[in-house]
């Protein structure tokens, strides 16, 4: 009796070590990701020189992290990716193109918004695609950022920065189809499917970009392609395993929360009061969505 009453804290304590250590990770990779908008601020190059450094040394650092966590499977995990990985990363890489391009033409902000709103988005898509049903709150949340987008797209007209919004709703779409795309091959590595796309994304924009590199951009980029892309998702993947979905994309939301203050910090870029209202209401629905998913998750568990 008294080594079963022992047994029992031991196991809770590892169990929150467990969470713990998810959740350090997840908060990690979401810190390393709002870094994007002041790495690109930082940065003089244009876009497609800046995707295809940071495309490249992205792509370097996962398959050293790669050949480092499987030995000597490692080339397995790249043979056996098939059409699916490929749609996966095409999808991915489609969504990294585009928001660095919209990153040249609206806010930080505006940009990160559109990505936050993409699992509603995601959410519509598989309700179509893959028949997954579609929950009145989800419903509601969906209605909710639809409300918030359009009041930050009324400032984005009054500012001509629609162009960029555009670019940032197709990046919010394209992302969209990776995430829906990734639920139905549950078998893909997402880690390897990761990697392809961003040497996919390399080999595009190679032709466009710039090798005449100043030693602080390239210093830059390959911080934007190893600290803020790779170890990012690398921490992300690994921390996710760890603890619920919901709370994972309930941390995650820290991003669209920094980035848009490290770039007012350090560049004073002001996103207008409508932009703010607009993307204070899309938050608001991601946040209030995952905290009722949680709930209802711990209450099926129940």
């Amino acid at each position: 009796m008294a080594q079963f009453i022992e047994a029992v804290p031991k196991t809770q304590a590892q169990a929150t070590a467990r969470y713990r250590r998810g959740a350090l990770l997840v908060a990690g990779a979401a810190l390393a990701w709002s870094t994007a908008g002041l790495i690109t601020r930082a940065t003089t190059t244009d876009a497609w020189t800046t995707l295809f450094w940071r495309s490249l040394f992205s792509t370097l650092f996962l398959i050293v992290y790669i050949g480092l966590r499987d030995r000597g499977r490692a080339l397995s995990a790249f043979r056996g990716l098939g059409l699916p990985a490929l749609s996966i990363a095409v999808s991915f890489g489609t969504s990294m193109i585009c928001f660095i391009v919209a990153l040249g033409k609206t806010s930080v902000a505006n940009v990160l918004i559109f990505q936050a709103a993409s699992p509603f988005v995601a959410a519509v898509l598989a309700w179509f695609w893959l028949r997954e049903p579609l929950s009145p709150r989800g419903a509601l949340a969906i209605f909710a950022a639809i409300v918030g987008i359009a009041v930050m797209e009324s400032d984005s007209l009054a500012s001509g920065r629609i162009r960029g919004d555009l670019v940032s709703a197709l990046m919010g779409f394209s992302f969209a189809v990776m995430i829906v795309l990734a639920r139905r091959h549950r078998d893909v590595s997402m880690t390897s499917a990761m990697c392809l796309a961003t040497a996919l994304t390399s080999l595009v924009t190679l032709p466009l970009a710039e090798f005449a590199v100043t030693p602080g951009n390239l210093a830059l980029l390959a911080l934007f392609g190893v600290g803020q892309m790779g170890l990012g998702l690398v921490m992300f993947t690994a921390g996710v395993r760890l603890i619920p979905a919901a709370d994972a994309g309930l941390i995650t939301v820290l991003e669209v929360i920094l980035a848009p203050i490290w770039v007012w910090f350090a560049f004073g870029e002001d996103p207008g009061t409508r932009a703010i209202l607009g993307g204070t209401i899309v938050l608001g629905a991601v946040i209030v969505h995952t905290i009722m998913e949680r709930h209802a998750i711990g209450n099926a568990d129940a």
